[in-house]
């Protein structure tokens, strides 16, 4: 008697992840005959048998998928009745309806791990070892769906036994794209700095044994390559400080077991979790006090970036090394992540001492993630390695495909299409010729693992940004620029899933705002399509442009002038004693003039003048420095705060934190602790930001609010403002999008959405103008 029979739709992260042969094992234990296969869309299933086994089936394939997969819907729908005794997986398929079913890139198996580190295993030290549970995904694929004729592992014809793996359903290895052995696989060697190959019995104990001897040694892992050494080692951090060009910004470092994290770090539950899932990120945690990290690999910071190994090489090498290694990006600062074997023995032949290199192609480079946790949840600050190419569903679809090209600093790019809007992997600063092409390469990458030519592209209101002028020269019909707060506000609601309006609260460095200046420190009441400023902060004047942001002592004289009406006492603060005076002179007269000046919002720049003051420190070597450190010194027992104002000028409330500043330097001048000004200075900060919102409800009522913007990548300062609003204040806060520039293209997309089919456009009064 013919069974009855269901088409079942499958979409998510169902490719990659053993969901094939979770399905197989799951259609024989209800006794369902068909097939399942991977297409360009996601899985599809044929599924045969009786009503209430076909209904156990599909509530066991909803409630219960692989560890890894991420179901985003199954749609079921009658198919004509047939007798079907078997149950099969057949061969992918393509279909009009291109989506990216690709997994991100995961953490090696405890049972992998197992087998790595068996003598008796034939992959005994073999680093390339994976299974569908773990291993590379998104960083070999070279198309979609995801198969091993579309990844870079295609010169690699499995052996005998591999291949029997590969094809045995009852195999975790069944369909793992990547399976290999050091009989048919990719195989690791060492090299000088020349490129030629450095005899060795086994690579990784050479590779350790010069570790451990204080070299450098660039190392191919799975997105690109890493520049390790000792972390304990002082002279070997400053040495690869030097060689980097990276002056103080700290190191990651990754250590082998979860019980040596917390041996370095006060590490929360949360924290281990993080540390220990299938993502594998940077988690940003306290340093315990006395610890055996080389201070210089996070100088002058109470926290360090934290990651435990993801690969079966970083386990060996880990283990082998038998201490703390910096893990850091393989590339000089400011260019891309090294991803070749030629580009590294060329591009980092002068920071490296010795290279680990494989011959396994990466096909899309990727950095690791960086995570924190601030109000008692994950927050991703770096959206990449083990999150990219997760797709983020949208409340509303997009009606054409968009292409949103991000912003200059923390770039990444995001295209939308169908109910998904897909952030790629984390690029940089877009600030020179090597970066801006990686750039082009990951959006052409992207676009073609979706099979997308976008119709519409969004980008920043910034002219001069090199995201904004690949916008503006690429054929497309429509480009809509979206203003930069409007766009990080955005960006959280669509990872939320909020219609709007909310309140917005969107505090960062700099953004080009309607009228021509800097914002940063803004209140906006906004939807997709649209949004009104309610409230500001008081500019502080940047003599010299971008200049005053390197040379923060320049913030710090404009913002004491502003305070005490031009004659502030400078002679006793630290920040100004190795400034020339005829420098101080120069600058106190274009503040004056208003001569090489704009006027600047953003509640980065407070940060960083007061913490220039306080901290005495006349320039930032990284972009974020004095912030970060400013924030690092607070004493986090002080609830003590300064006095603020607030004024209202044509319909606009703007904070006015004069009267805390003219405190601030006399506690400065008294010897006070930096710990407690800097604490006093957040606890202002978050009182003065609950006011100006406590003002838009009683304006608009209480609609959600939303925090967004790279200073709400600070703990302390997004723990003070929800803990001033109450608990009868909905405030969101960014989990798994970046609240920084890193994810304000997802904003710029939606907004662009919502333009296009609201048939609207642009409107200087703070319509996404």
């Amino acid at each position: 008697m013919p069974h009855e029979g269901r088409r079942i739709e499958v979409t998510g992260i169902v490719q990659g992840v053993g969901f094939r042969p979770w399905v197989f094992r799951l259609a024989s234990t209800h006794g369902i005959g068909g097939w399942v296969r991977n297409d360009d869309a996601g899985v599809t299933i044929e599924a045969f048998g009786t009503d209430a086994a076909l209904e156990a089936f599909l509530e066991d394939l909803r409630r219960s998928p692989p560890p890894a997969a991420q179901i985003r819907s199954v749609l079921s729908v009658r198919v004509p009745a047939r007798s079907v005794g078997t149950f099969e997986i057949v061969e992918s398929a393509r279909s009009a309806d291109r989506h990216v079913s690709i997994p991100a890139d995961l953490a090696t198996c405890a049972e992998c791990l197992a087998e790595v580190i068996d003598p008796a295993n034939r992959r005994y030290r073999y680093v390339f070892t994976n299974c569908t549970n773990c291993g590379p995904r998104l960083t070999i694929a070279t198309s979609v769906p995801y198969d091993r004729p579309h990844t870079t592992m295609i010169p690699f014809a499995m052996c005998e036994h591999c291949r029997a793996e590969y094809d045995s359903p009852t195999d975790r290895r069944f369909h793992a794209q990547p399976n290999a052995c050091p009989t048919c696989g990719p195989r690791l060697w060492l090299t000088d700095l020349a490129g030629l190959e450095t005899p060795a019995a086994d690579p990784i104990r050479a590779a350790a044994d010069l570790l451990r001897q204080g070299l450098i040694v660039a190392v191919k892992g799975l997105g690109g390559f890493h520049l390790a050494c000792d972390a304990t080692n002082e002279a070997a951090v400053a040495r690869l400080r030097i060689r980097k060009r990276r002056d103080e910004k700290p190191f990651a470092v990754m250590v082998g077991r979860l019980a040596e994290a917390d041996g370095l770090a006060r590490l929360t539950d949360i924290e281990r979790r993080v540390l220990t899932s299938i993502e594998r990120p940077i988690v940003l945690v306290w340093q315990r006090a006395g610890n055996e990290l080389a201070p210089n690999v996070a100088p002058g910071h109470a926290s360090v970036g934290l990651m435990l190994p993801y690969t079966p090489l970083h386990h060996l090498l880990l283990a082998d090394a038998r201490r703390p290694l910096v893990m850091t990006s393989g590339n000089l600062a400011d260019e891309p992540l090294v991803s070749d074997n030629d580009e590294a023995i060329t591009r980092l032949g002068s920071v490296a001492d010795s290279f680990l290199l494989h011959d396994r192609d990466i096909a899309t480079r990727c950095d690791d993630s960086v995570v924190r946790v601030i109000g008692a949840k994950l927050t991703v600050l770096r959206r990449s390695r083990g999150y990219v190419p997760r797709g983020i569903a949208v409340i509303e679809p997009f009606s054409e495909p968009v292409l949103a090209c991000g912003g200059l600093l923390k770039n990444a790019f995001c295209i939308g299409i169908g109910e998904t809007a897909y952030l790629g992997p984390h690029i940089g600063d877009l600030d020179n010729l090597e970066t801006y092409e990686s750039y082009e390469r990951a959006i052409e990458k992207f676009e073609h693992f979706l099979a997308v030519e976008p119709v519409v592209v969004a980008h920043d209101l910034h002219p001069g940004y090199l995201s904004t002028r690949y916008a503006l020269g690429r054929e497309q019909p429509l480009t809509i620029a979206v203003q930069h707060h409007h766009a990080h506000v955005a960006s959280a609601m669509a990872e939320h899933g909020i219609e709007g309006p909310v309140i917005g609260v969107a505090f960062d460095g700099t953004g080009l705002g309607t009228d021509g200046t800097a914002w940063g420190g803004e209140v906006l009441l906004a939807d997709y399509t649209r949004f009104e400023r309610l409230a500001t902060f008081r500019p502080i004047v940047l003599a010299g442009g971008d200049l005053a942001i390197r040379q923060v002592w320049r913030q710090a004289l404009a913002m004491l002038d502003d305070a005490c009406g031009g004659d502030a006492p400078i002679e006793g603060l630290p920040v100004f004693r190795n400034v020339p005076s005829s420098e101080i002179a120069l600058v106190r007269q274009m503040i004056a003039g208003r001569v090489n000046t704009t006027p600047a919002h953003g509640v980065g720049r407070y940060f960083d003048a007061v913490g220039a003051l306080v901290l005495g420190r006349s320039e930032s070597r990284y972009e974020g420095q004095i912030a970060l450190e400013w924030n690092l010194v607070a004493d986090p027992a002080d609830r003590a705060q300064y006095e603020f104002a607030i004024a209202k000028r044509d319909a606009l409330f703007e904070l006015d934190l004069r009267p805390a500043i003219r405190v601030i330097v006399s506690d400065t001048l008294a010897g006070h602790a930096p710990a407690s000004i800097s604490a006093r200075f957040h606890n202002t900060l978050a009182a003065a930001t609950a006011d100006l919102v406590r003002a838009a409800i009683g304006q608009h009522g209480r609609l959600p609010v939303v925090l967004s913007g790279g200073c709400f990548q600070n703990a302390r300062l997004v723990e003070g403002i929800v803990s001033e609003l109450g608990p009868n204040v909905r405030v969101v806060l960014h989990e798994s999008v970046p609240p920084g520039d890193g994810g304000l293209a997802l904003g710029q997309a939606v907004v662009a959405n919502a333009v296009v089919q609201s048939g609207s456009q642009v409107v200087p009064e703070g319509l996404c103008a």
